[in-house]
């Protein structure tokens, strides 16, 4: 496989970041819901600094890294090793909220990919599976690089995060592009160290993360799931 994408690759991967599809990730926040509610995300430069954090010490270090090992088991036809990075994600979800996303993202993910039928073969599919590993497949079975494919996972949740703050925030859509642009070259520098990490150097440490996901479990009033 090139290791350019052509054109079909490239909107195989549009349609797989749009905010569109159908798998309801615009339901969830990944505790940003409650960093506001605890005045720890007030405005737009606290936004920043914590999207930014949460890029450095939490997708950098997790979601991208696996995504790629991911994308190189589906590569290699390599089922023991999709289960390994399957289950790894899986024991880094550090509360019941981020751990129920990534299986119901997943699970709409793998109905959408069904319906499309796109789905692997169901003995190569980890029972459960999460998000990042039904989208390491959609990238694979779309052709997508593995580079773009970790670019284009980065920009849908970015663009995810933006989307839950303009909702919960005093925060206009001319402000958030403003972050876009904060972020822009944070995200390619993510996805450089993602690609060249050691295993045993992954792994998210994201504590304010966890404990706002915890406290949004019981949260009052609140508009997302996580």
């Amino acid at each position: 496989m090139s290791t350019e994408p052509d054109d079909l690759a490239l909107l195989g991967l549009l349609q797989w970041v749009s905010p569109a599809l159908p798998i309801g990730a615009f339901a969830f926040s990944q505790g940003l819901e409650s960093a506001f509610e605890l005045g720890w995300v007030t405005e737009e430069a606290s936004l920043g600094d914590w999207l930014e954090g949460v890029l450095e010490d939490g997708l950098t270090r997790c979601e991208l890294p696996a995504l790629s090992r991911l994308h190189a088991a589906w590569s290699e036809g390599d089922g023991e090793a999709v289960a390994e990075w399957d289950r790894w994600l899986a024991a880094n979800r550090e509360t019941a909220e981020l751990a129920a996303e990534d299986a119901r993202l997943g699970a709409s993910l793998k109905r959408l990919l069904g319906s499309l039928a796109l789905l692997p073969e169901e003995a190569e599919l980890p029972e459960g599976a999460g998000y990042v590993t039904l989208f390491a497949w959609a990238a694979r079975v779309r052709g997508i690089p593995v580079r773009q494919a970790l670019l284009g996972f980065a920009w849908a949740w970015l663009e995810n995060q933006l989307a839950v703050a303009c909702k919960a925030l005093p925060l206009g859509h001319t402000a958030a592009q403003r972050i876009v642009e904060r972020l822009r070259p944070a995200l390619v520098a993510a996805v450089d160290e993602a690609l060249a990490l050691p295993d045993d150097e992954l792994g998210p440490a994201l504590p304010g993360l966890a404990l706002a996901s915890a406290l949004h479990e019981t949260q009052y009033s609140r508009l997302f799931r996580s």
